[in-house]
């Protein structure tokens, strides 16, 4: 009875939070927002449209592009190999994968706009690019990436290809953390392995005993019909469907970084496993020491923080919870102080470029997940609405007696 009142509680609150997300001025077309405990979802809700203009509705199977929401599973993958001795987080990663040796630090450009580069003194470690300490950028994070990129002519990494991630080193590894493509990276260890395409073996060792199906790198013709469309926001506020960006179908390179595509009830999945220690529906994912060290700050004294755009038609600039401690695990951000919506210290959150937001709350078994399909990232109305769904559960699961006020 007490589970029920939590979740009448919730729906009554929370969808008037999406409806606000989507009804106020400037707000999103179509929003998809699901809460869980350790048990099962405790809240499901859908609001607005799949594409502005038409009339198919956002519902609770709708399928959006991951971005960077793929990174924990990515990881998730490594962590098992880690598990079984194949790996060693100290390993260099040209033992497995031989290319990024040949991979250069950045100190400039000449007067004809020339990269200069040298060969880094350190080698690249497993663990270095699970906590994106290796060196590399995003180019919508970095002008310094992005000029390489067009100096080089380096493909942009929504090419899914493999010399998309063979961009060039921001500076010596280890030497501090940088969001960049590190991932995807470890996507191609994983893959080096495995023997087999990263899809493949999250299938076969996440997906399964998880009991997910709705995720993949590759469209099904279910999905396809069911995909949210990604939309932009321009500067006065104007909202643009773009209603053929998608990643390549099928992809060259499944990419660890960003590449799946899942309803939002199958990601539910996953961070339900992460609550429950590396327990899933139909076997054990990951060991409960495993999760534990997935949890915790593996950047020392180092911390992770904000971004400063590149390309404003992807991102704004920003930072979750600005004046927030925050450091990295394996393959999330940490917060180490308590944030402003409820959520206690040392727990775990992420995000995908189209403004995708989850969170898990180990501590008290409660995470999230709100999506929407929005360019540039952290937009005004998809990261305010993310923000009050969470403060909204954290502020009933209190009220109620759910979790310690």
């Amino acid at each position: 009875m007490a589970r029920e009142q939590v979740r009448d509680a919730l729906k009554k609150i929370l969808d008037n939070v999406l409806d606000h997300a989507v009804g106020r001025a400037g707000g999103v077309p179509g929003v998809v927002a699901m809460a869980t405990d350790r048990e099962g979802n405790i809240y499901e809700g859908a609001t607005g449209v799949r594409e502005l203009g038409k009339e198919t509705p956002m519902t609770s199977d709708t399928v959006f592009a991951l971005f960077s929401t793929t990174k924990a599973i990515t990881g998730t993958a490594l962590m098992q190999l880690v598990e079984e001795g194949k790996i060693r987080l100290d390993d260099p990663v040209e033992k497995y994968v031989p290319d990024i040796a040949e991979i250069k630090v950045l100190e400039g450009f000449d007067a004809d706009g020339k990269p200069l580069l040298r060969t880094p003194r350190n080698k690249i470690t497993v663990g270095m690019l699970m906590l994106h300490t290796a060196g590399f950028g995003y180019e919508f994070f970095s002008y310094e990436d992005r000029r390489y990129r067009n100096a080089k002519e380096t493909p942009s990494i929504l090419t899914s290809t493999f010399d998309s991630i063979k961009s060039v080193l921001l500076f010596e590894p280890g030497e501090r953390w940088n969001y960049g493509v590190n991932i995807d990276w470890v996507g191609k260890v994983v893959e080096a392995v495995r023997g087999k395409r990263l899809g493949e073996v999250m299938a076969e060792h996440i997906f399964a005993p998880l009991g997910m199906t709705d995720i993949a790198f590759t469209l099904t013709p279910s999905m396809m019909e069911r995909r949210a469309i990604i939309h932009s926001r321009a500067r006065d506020g104007k909202i643009t469907p773009n209603p053929d960006l998608v990643l390549p179908q099928p992809p060259e390179m499944d990419m660890g970084g960003h590449g799946l595509y899942a309803s939002v009830g199958e990601y539910m999945k996953f961070i339900r496993m992460i609550l429950n220690d590396g327990a899933g529906t139909y076997g054990r994912v990951l060991k409960q020491e495993t999760v534990a060290q997935m949890s915790q700050n593996g950047l020392g004294a180092l911390k992770s923080g904000g971004w400063m755009t590149s390309d404003p038609s992807l991102s704004n600039n920003g930072e979750f919870f600005v004046g927030v401690q925050k450091s990295w695990g394996y393959t999330f951000q940490v917060n180490e102080d308590p944030v402003p919506t409820g959520r206690p210290a040392g727990q775990l959150m992420w995000a995908g470029l189209a403004n995708l937001f989850y969170w898990i709350d180990r501590k008290n078994g409660i995470g999230g997940f709100w999506a929407t399909q929005m360019f540039p990232f952290q937009d005004v109305a998809s990261y305010l609405g993310f923000l009050e769904f969470e403060s909204a559960i954290y502020s009933t699961l209190k009220r109620m007696g759910h979790i310690a006020a």
